[in-house]
Formats: structure tokens, sequence, C-alpha cells
């Protein structure tokens, strides 16, 4: 679903992670509001405000967001970026598609959709305040469990962009997912000729919940992808790390520009 559409120019759709909603990936309205681009926020089917869905499965998910790119987009050619869970989706899209894309990109993406079989480092908390998590009431936990930077500007970020969609999801909608969490297949394995688009994968080196050395496997079937891991970042690397995040996705869209033959692109 179609949740938020924003600016004009180029289509760049945009897939959040699981149990939350598009709000997560607003942060990326400040980093590139004055870009060529039309940001296409899309809502998954577990977000507050969804339709029904009987969706049990991640492929019915990825195919439903094929579904969603198709009606809005009809055969233009798009740019797709996606969080978590959306990445797996977003690559899911952007291998299928293929002929149809601009480029790709995922944060903290899922590479390895098994939990048990991630490779990801020990839990590690760098920065703590603790009179943020004092004050942070009820929302103490859900920060905590994934905040890599606990202080005042990460749960700030954290109560704006992810805790409503964490509230508002639908639980019934995300367990019959979660016990179909993965892809028949890989995408780069379904589809092993190189992807020579830009590509952007960019991770949180204390990322707990995917690691990142999943994603490095794949490093060689995009060639032209800019690969980052992120020090002083978990799983919310874009909100950790907003600065060095900003660059990277302009960057990206820089390239797509190149590539597309654009001659004006706004400053860094």
């Amino acid at each position: 679903m179609i949740a938020r559409t924003s600016g004009s120019g180029s289509p760049l759709v945009i897939v959040h992670g699981f149990g939350v909603d598009h709000r997560i990936m607003l942060p990326l309205e400040e980093a590139i509001g004055d870009t060529p681009w039309r940001r296409i926020y899309l809502d998954l089917p577990w977000a507050e405000g969804a339709p029904p869905s009987d969706a049990a499965s991640a492929l019915e998910v990825a195919s439903s967001v094929i579904d969603d790119v198709r009606s809005a987009l009809g055969e233009a050619r798009f740019a797709i970026i996606g969080n978590s869970f959306g990445a797996m989706i977003a690559r899911y899209v952007a291998h299928e598609m293929r002929e149809q894309l601009l480029g790709l990109a995922t944060l903290a993406g899922v590479f390895e959709p098994r939990h048990d079989a991630r490779i990801v480092p020990p839990r590690q908390v760098l920065r703590v305040d603790e009179a943020v998590l004092d004050a942070a009431g009820d929302a103490r936990g859900d920060f905590a469990e994934v905040s890599v930077v606990q202080d005042a500007a990460s749960f700030a970020a954290f109560t704006e962009y992810v805790l409503p969609g964490l509230r508002g999801s639908d639980p019934a909608v995300i367990d019959r997912i979660a016990a179909s969490y993965t892809l028949p297949a890989v995408p780069e394995l379904a589809h092993p000729e190189p992807f020579t688009l830009p590509a952007l994968h960019l991770f949180g080196r204390q990322d707990d919940v995917v690691g990142y050395e999943d994603g490095w496997r794949f490093r060689d079937h995009y060639p032209r992808g800019t690969y980052a891991v992120l020090d002083l970042a978990g799983h919310n690397v874009h909100l950790e790390q907003p600065q060095i995040t900003t660059a990277l996705i302009r960057d990206w869209l820089r390239r797509m520009d190149a590539e597309a033959g654009s001659a004006h692109y706004p400053g860094p």
C-alpha cells in the first residue's frame, strides 16, 4: 500500500522493515528532500491503516509490492530502497523487475532470513545516557533492546519514527508472515548474473539483529555497489548515523542520475 508520496522527479520506492511502518524511513525526507526524486513510501500489510490482508509469507508481501509498483508506475523506470526485512523485499523486486530499475539500496538489510543462521556480532551498547533511559517510560524496553547509541538524539528519533509503527502494527498479520519469513530463493542466486546498476548496501557495525557479513558475501554480485559498515550503529543505522547515511544515499542518487544522463543535481 502506498502510504505517502513526496517531491517530484524519478520515482524512488521506499520499503520499511518488519513490525514497523513507513515512518521509520521518513528521515530520508530531510536527507534527500531537495533532490529530483519522487519518494513513494509503502506500508506493508501489518501497518496501521493498511487494508485487511491475508498475506501469509514473505513471497506474498514481495508480490504485493510488485503489484503496487506496477499499479503506480506502469512501465516507468524507478529506484528502490529497503530497510531490514524491507531490504530483502527490495532485492526481490529489483531482481524481478531489473529491466525497469534504476538502482537498489539497502539499509541494515536482511540477507540471511534464517535467524539462527545469521552471522552477527555480540550485543554491544556503546553510548548510554541513563537519564534518557530513566525518562523513557514504557518506551524504554523497545528502545534499549535495539539501540546501540542510547542518548537523547537517538531516543528522539526512535520515538518519532519507530515507536508509532511498532505500537500500531497488527500482531496477527506479523505472526502469520513471520511463520513463512523466507523467500523461495535468494534473489542473487535466483538471478545470478551480476547486478550492474548503481547499488548501495549500508550496515551497522554493531547490528546484532542482521549483522553485515551475510550481506558482504554478495559483494561480487554488485560490481557497481558501494558497501559500508558504520561504527556506532546497530540495526537502526540510519537513525544512529544520519549524516553518513545521508551522504551515502545522496551519492547513490547521484550515481543513478549520472547513469541516466541527468545534467543537474543539488549540492552536497
